[in-house]
């Protein structure tokens, strides 16, 4: 015969006979149809932490300590936020098919079928205290808009900068904007997300997180804290927090849970609003050299000799966040030693490079890439770094520099290798001045790699493979991997990231192509024949050593396939 609660609660000695018996009294009495444990809860006889395990312990199920646990967000994202927050559910754990939720009322059956429904798994209902399943809520979504009143106050939407800054300076760290900031850029790091982006749409300023280069939504913010919120971290970068006409570029460097953080921060009016992008600069990046890049060993050894040559051009292409800045200060690092002075014009300036001499740009006093690199050729450099070339003057006066006995790097926006050389045709210089100055032109993205930690062998979808030109030979001795899904990886199955790379080293055929003003085609044509592997090729070869999945490559390279 299954125990009473107040029966259980009085066994684990976190409540009495009488205490239990007074809430019997007031149910029967008051007609009250509220549980018992409820009322001992609000008599203060216990915790709701105590009605939670003996609920657990008297239906035969678990109880689940969510104080003493973190939920990857790719878990949370199983189950609809609001439907976890109207039924006081939270997902804590999958595994093989079966989807562990922690409840507040286990017996909710509704609740668990249409769990089931929306989820296409098996439920296992758990227990925790209510309590403990909105706390932990607010710490995987954000706050609620219960919690954000609670925390704002009196906070309007019509705040003036002098009231946030006046806040700031009365309340400190405990001031209510500067919490919920600061907890957006907490969730940023503890998610090890790259970049944080705050959108004002409509009716809610929407937060999103990207992780492993993939844009994860978080819970919206109401709309009426768009303008503290923005103002907040505009005064945090230094911007001008009256100017919402125009882009704004600023830093934010701070100390946040003992960590110090460096976020590029980037402002840009929309419709609904400022909408702001936050680039969290990872000074883990600086230690990485060539060889952790993801180079296969052929590309290695063929881009380490080319940066040791006395001069012409090499450039790196791709578009953002494909990786370009990383390779280049890896490199940079390989070749900065007491004999070389290297130069470097940035916009921005992102790390800050021990024994490099790095300009910033500054555009507003006119300080702009072409007048830097006339400056720095008259330092007598050996290497010298263009941010960017984005126009025929920046082009010509790094091309003159290569020819000049230079060694210049710069970066491109192609989508692949061949087509750098048309790009630079389509800013008016010369062909022959890009045949003879281009050493070579490295294209590049970023791959998600499968999780080290539930890496499994698995049969690939044939259609996939036939997309990639994998071949039955090539698999032969081969066994493909896919993660499965873990804590780890806040079961998406991939963590981290690496590089895939196309190598286009220049030779007499692709330079008389490049001065008879071929095709993107032809030259690329040219360069496979030359020994280049596209995008998608070292992607296959990645797939094939297991480190990551053909959907993977397919959805970064779909061009080259």
């Amino acid at each position: 015969m299954r125990k009473f609660l107040g029966e259980i609660l009085t066994e684990m000695e976190v409540t009495t006979d009488l205490e239990v018996n007074a809430a019997l009294a007031k149910q029967r009495d008051d007609n009250d149809t509220r549980p018992i444990g409820e009322i001992l809860v609000e008599m203060k006889a216990c915790q709701p932490e105590h009605v939670a395990r003996a609920l657990a312990e008297q239906y035969d199920m678990r109880f689940i300590d969510l104080e003493a646990m973190e939920i990857p967000t790719q878990l949370l994202e199983l189950i609809p936020r609001d439907t976890c927050r109207e039924n006081k559910v939270i997902p804590v754990a999958v595994r093989e098919g079966t989807l562990t939720v922690a409840m507040a009322n286990p017996l909710d059956l509704g609740i668990i079928d249409s769990l089931r429904f929306s989820t296409s798994r098996q439920i296992e209902a758990a227990v925790a205290s209510e309590r403990q399943i909105i706390k932990a809520l607010e710490r995987g979504w954000g706050y609620s808009e219960d919690k954000l009143d609670q925390m704002l106050g009196e906070l309007t939407e019509n705040i003036e900068y002098r009231d946030l800054e006046d806040e700031e300076t009365a309340s400190g760290d405990d001031a209510p904007v500067i919490r919920y900031v600061t907890q957006i850029l907490q969730n940023a790091l503890d998610s090890k997300a790259s970049d944080i982006h705050i959108e004002p749409m409509a009716d809610r300023l929407r937060i999103r997180y990207r992780i492993d280069g993939i844009c994860f939504a978080m819970d919206p913010a109401p709309k009426r804290l768009q303008g503290p919120v923005i103002q907040r971290i505009k005064i945090m970068a230094g911007m001008q927090v009256e100017e919402r006409r125009r882009p704004q570029d600023g830093r934010i460097k701070a100390q946040l849970a003992g960590k110090m953080i460096d976020l590029r921060v980037s402002s840009l009016p929309a419709v609904y609003g400022e909408s702001v992008v936050m680039r969290i600069l990872d000074q883990d990046n600086l230690k990485l050299s060539l060889g952790d890049m993801g180079f296969d060993p052929t590309d290695y050894k063929r881009f380490s000799d080319l940066i040791r040559r006395p001069n012409g051009i090499i450039l790196v292409t791709g578009p953002t966040g494909s990786g370009k800045t990383t390779t280049l200060y890896a490199t940079l690092n390989e070749l900065n030693t007491s004999d070389r002075k290297i130069i470097t014009a940035e916009d921005p300036v992102e790390y800050m490079l021990d024994g490099i001499n790095q300009c910033q740009v500054r555009h507003r006093i006119g300080l702009d890439f072409p007048r830097i690199l006339r400056a720095m050729l008259r330092q007598a450099p050996n290497v010298i770094l263009v941010g960017e070339i984005r126009d025929h003057e920046t082009a010509n006066i790094a091309i003159n520099a290569a020819l000049t006995g230079h060694l210049v790097f710069s970066t491109l926006h192609t989508n692949d290798a061949p087509s750098a050389i048309t790009r630079l045709t389509d800013m008016d210089v010369a062909p022959f001045l890009v045949a003879t100055s281009i050493q070579a032109v490295l294209a590049q993205r970023l791959i998600r790699t499968n999780c080290a930690h539930c890496a499994e062998p698995f049969n690939a979808d044939p259609k996939h493979l036939k997309a990639l030109k994998i071949t039955p030979e090539m698999l032969e001795g081969r066994t493909l991997m896919r993660g499965r899904g873990c804590e780890k990886c806040n079961f998406s199955g991939y963590k981290g990231r690496r590089g895939i790379y196309e190598l286009m080293v220049m030779n007499g055929q692709i330079r008389q192509l490049a001065f008879d003003g071929a095709t993107t085609d032809q030259v690329r044509a040219a360069a496979i024949a030359n020994g280049m592997n596209t995008l998608a090729m070292d992607g296959v070869r990645k797939v094939l050593q297991g480190i990551t999945t053909p959907e993977e490559v397919l959805r970064i390279a779909k061009q080259d396939s």
